[in-house]
């Protein structure tokens, strides 16, 4: 269960779900106020135990997941991270990205390493300070310097709309209700960037519990429900790597959020999640009394061991039944794809109703070559030493004068960007990519040939399969540098991304900046070689 904390005007009521409490606002334009302490910790959370990146509300309270943050639609949060990192054999500066929120006005509190910000160093915090004005729904935050969070710092952040439309279809919704996905490894990020191969995760956690083939039968994750009532699951692929077709025997599952974007209930049995994707899906606890399999078959290592001896699962137990594990079988029933997601809100891409049909189209190719380098467009991407904010605020404008050559694209204001994605034989693929600062509409998805311009899913992170296309679409409607990106964190290591500076011209009018920002590069690049990575 994830730590919660219920804020309701001036009553504090305080309702505990473990080690650390968090805070939740119920007024819109409520402020959030949280340190966050970026620490080095031991952990074994699949009975493995190593060196971790964990992210705490305490210095000594680090955990994984990190804690669950979390405010109502409207609320300004003010997150002060502290890096106390000491562990040399891992990269000891970090960020932290708070992922799907579109920062309007507030690109510097991206926290993109070199994209958006320079890297906290070791011993010194930062402010995250931002509002979150017209958004709800399901997010994560993560850290975005290196493959550090796959050394564990991730964790679950949602925004609570006190007026959800489809607060009908469910009873509960609260901290118990939050379901993470991770890959796991025994591998510190470093020494999977020194090995450049394609990574094979060591376990799957679900909520931040898992076992490993051949190791211990540690306790698995209990998620707790009682018969007759409608949970909503907020379910957030906090993964570096695999991809997971997630599934609870005997239950089906109505998805009505992608993303951070309502969508029209669609009730499937199996849902395969990327990297970065999230999902609501409401189960209805209408079946026996029993204990009853989650599972979550990872893409990659463990997931080819199934679920023998609690691999890959948890457990979904009704209140009455033992403390036992289930006895139950799972089928493969319907399976979501994003063709069968269609928008509550304001369906329908922008632009004209066919291939091309935007002010401006971008084709963006992916590429590998041997030694583990990955391109877009036959440009790897490597992260300049002065931050594309930096650069834009300091006078540069034009693709030839951002850093780095090649990968920084600039687009115009309030204009309909069209984006192909070409898989090619990209190796490692499906490659989940997710733009910062927007959703956008998927209106070629990686699992379908056609187009959909009347009412495609809305999303921020969506798949390009080897030898596939997939195409979207979105508005030029919030200035500053934004990343987009594969989010396997190896694949975005070895190059394959590329910045998208939106109208750089209004950048300096419209994103505010803090003098705590200002001091964040000259305090890093004052670092010593002996203080790095």
């Amino acid at each position: 269960m994830l730590p919660f904390v219920y804020l309701l005007a001036a009553e504090l009521v305080c309702l505990v779900y473990g080690a650390e409490v968090i805070r939740d606002t119920t007024t819109y334009g409520q402020t959030v106020s949280e340190n966050l302490f970026i620490v080095n910790k031991q952990l074994a959370p699949d009975g493995f135990q190593r060196s971790t990146v964990l992210a705490g509300l305490t210095p000594s309270t680090g955990s994984f997941p990190g804690p669950l943050i979390s405010g109502n639609k409207g609320v300004r949060f003010n997150l002060n991270v502290t890096d106390q990192l000491t562990d040399p054999s891992m990269v000891r500066s970090t960020t932290v990205h708070w992922h799907g929120l579109f920062q309007k006005t507030t690109n510097y509190a991206d926290g993109v390493a070199f994209v958006s910000q320079c890297p906290i160093a070791a011993n010194h915090s930062f402010l995250y300070d931002f509002q979150v004005p017209d958004q709800a729904g399901t997010f994560w935050y993560h850290s975005h310097i290196s493959v550090q969070y796959c050394d564990g710092l991730r964790g679950p952040l949602v925004i609570y709309d006190p007026q959800d439309p489809q607060a009908y279809l469910y009873d509960v919704d609260d901290g118990t209700t939050v379901l993470t996905i991770a890959d796991w490894f025994h591998n510190t990020s470093t020494e999977l960037i020194a090995a450049a191969v394609a990574p094979l995760a060591d376990a799957t956690l679900i909520n931040g519990k898992g076992r490993y083939l051949g190791g211990p039968a540690v306790p698995l994750a209990v998620i707790n429900v009682q018969q007759g009532k409608r949970y909503r699951f907020r379910m957030i692929s906090i993964a570096c790597d695999a991809n997971h077709n997630f599934s609870i025997d005997g239950h089906r599952l109505t998805v009505i959020e992608v993303d951070g974007e309502n969508h029209e209930p669609a009730t499937v049995d199996n849902i395969q999640i990327f990297p970065g994707q999230r999902y609501s899906f409401v189960l209805d606890a209408t079946q026996p009394v029993d204990n009853y399999w989650v599972r979550a078959l990872s893409s990659s290592g463990v997931g080819t061991s199934g679920f023998i001896g609690g691999l890959n699962s948890g457990i979904l137990r009704y209140q009455g039944a033992p403390d036992a594990d289930p006895t139950t079988t799972n089928s493969t029933g319907v399976v979501l794809t994003e063709s069968m997601l269609h928008p509550l809100e304001n369906p329908g891409a922008p632009g004209l109703p066919f291939p091309g049909g935007a002010d401006e189209v971008l084709n963006l190719t992916l590429g590998f070559n041997l030694p583990a380098t990955f391109f877009m467009n036959d440009t790897q991407y490597i992260p300049p030493t002065v931050p594309v904010l930096l650069q834009i605020l300091s006078g540069a404008q034009s693709p030839q004068d951002l850093l780095p050559p090649g990968s920084v694209y600039t687009l115009p204001i309030n204009k309909t960007i069209e984006i192909n994605f070409f898989g090619n034989a990209t190796p490692g693929g499906p490659h989940p990519f997710h733009l910062h600062g927007h959703s956008f509409d998927v209106v070629r998805s990686a699992d379908n040939t056609t187009y959909n311009y009347e009412n495609p899913v809305r999303r921020d992170v969506t798949s390009v399969a080897i030898g596939n296309q997939t195409t979207i679409r979105f508005v030029t409607d919030n200035p500053g540098p934004w990343f987009l990106h594969c989010h396997i964190d190896l694949h975005l290591e070895f190059g394959l991304a590329v910045v998208m500076a939106e109208a750089p011209s209004l950048v300096k009018a419209t994103d505010v900046t803090t003098p705590a920002w200002d001091e964040l590069c000259p305090i890093y690049d004052s670092l010593t070689p002996a203080q790095l990575p």
